[in-house]
């Protein structure tokens, strides 16, 4: 049996083209090879899974590559690119600053940087979790950070980048890597399930994007699972069931029987979620963003807010009609005071469904006042 690899290596962005959702970092590193103006050191930031070690190590390559593709682009044919694939590049240097973050690691590596690369132009340092050093390795680096050889060249990446000295960010170009949309997920999922002969439904992908909640690693890893879950056909139905998350309909019936002042529907509805096994507090959350998604259907200029697929969004615009701003957000006000109230309650069950008959008597109540 082949050796299984995981999407998220095994689709691991190798070309500066191939990077999802970083586009305006990707055009300004190629612009700054293409021009030859190169900074010495480099602070990627951003959450998890977004792409920052993965650039450092294309940046790496590119500029070490013997025959650019359009001045930008590695060829993958030339020594150093076949060595950089192998996973036998001399020429980078990767160090977790997690487990190497002490005074000692920092001089060794100081004592590294002077070795000029054996092939190739740059030796490139990628120092991961870089907020991780201590205030005396940092102290120790600062010198090296300045005043490098020609041929060494820093990226530092960290996901707190307010743990860093100002000393160290002073002497960095910073990029600032930003969430991966889940349009943009989406579409690298569908990419990577036809590669894989896998079919998906858009929902489906969909739904793994809202997930992952902007990492595409994270993305590529719970579409791993779903493809374990329900082999080479993924459907909207398995992804949820997989996911414990809650289907869209729930909140589409509720607030139906909500404008229709329907309390018993309410309750009944609320009972099949209870017995799917989904928490109260999840549920009361989910409704909150079901309601905030039918406002933001209401406007053009909001609509673009709404990070569902075009099914789904068709029933939002739908609903939205039926609803009333006042309406929207009197429900949300509900439901927002019972979220935050929801861990101090004895009787859990109880306040939320007091919180769905005041949202069925909304509409009722306004009546009266008029």
């Amino acid at each position: 049996m082949d050796n299984f690899i995981v999407s998220a290596r095994k689709y691991r962005p190798d070309n500066f083209a191939s990077v999802v959702g970083q586009k305006s970092i990707t055009t300004t590193l190629k612009n700054a090879i293409q021009n030859n103006h190169m900074a010495h050191a480099y602070l990627f930031c951003g959450p998890r899974g977004v792409g920052k070690t993965t650039c450092a190590r294309i940046f790496a390559k590119t500029i070490n590559c013997q025959s650019l593709i359009n001045e930008t682009e590695p060829c993958n044919e030339c020594e150093s690119c076949v060595s950089f694939n192998k996973d036998r590049s001399y020429n980078i240097h990767e160090l977790d600053a997690a487990s190497n973050n002490t005074v000692d690691d920092i001089r060794n590596l100081i004592d590294q940087v002077r070795i000029p690369p054996q092939l190739g132009k740059y030796s490139v340092y990628i120092i991961d979790e870089v907020h991780m050093l201590s205030t005396s390795a940092f102290n120790a680096f600062l010198k090296t950070l300045e005043e490098p050889p020609e041929h060494a060249i820093f990226i530092l990446a960290t996901t707190e980048k307010h743990k860093i000295l100002p000393t160290i960010l002073s002497r960095c170009q910073t990029f600032n890597f930003s969430r991966i949309t889940v349009e943009d997920a989406t579409m690298h999922l569908a990419y990577v399930a036809t590669q894989e002969n896998v079919t998906a439904e858009t929902e489906a992908l969909n739904i793994i994007a809202q997930k992952a909640d902007g990492a595409m690693r994270d993305a590529l890893s719970i579409f791993d699972q779903i493809v374990s879950f329900s082999g080479n056909e993924i459907t909207y139905e398995n992804t949820i069931a997989n996911l414990n998350v809650l289907d869209y309909d729930y909140y589409f019936k509720l607030v139906k029987a909500f404008l229709n002042e329907d309390i018993s529907s309410c309750l009944t509805y609320f009972d099949e979620i209870l017995d799917k096994g989904f928490d109260g507090l999840h549920f009361i959350a989910g409704l909150s963003k079901h309601l905030r998604d039918l406002l933001v259907s209401k406007d053009e200029k909001t609509l673009q807010l709404l990070e569902v697929g075009a099914n789904i969004k068709a029933q939002y615009l739908e609903q939205s009609k039926e609803c009333t701003p006042w309406f929207l957000f009197q429900a949300l006000k509900v439901t927002n005071e019972t979220e935050i109230n929801y861990k101090s309650n004895q009787n859990k069950r109880l306040a939320i469904e007091l919180a769905l008959i005041k949202l069925c008597n909304l509409l009722a109540e306004k009546k009266k006042v008029n």
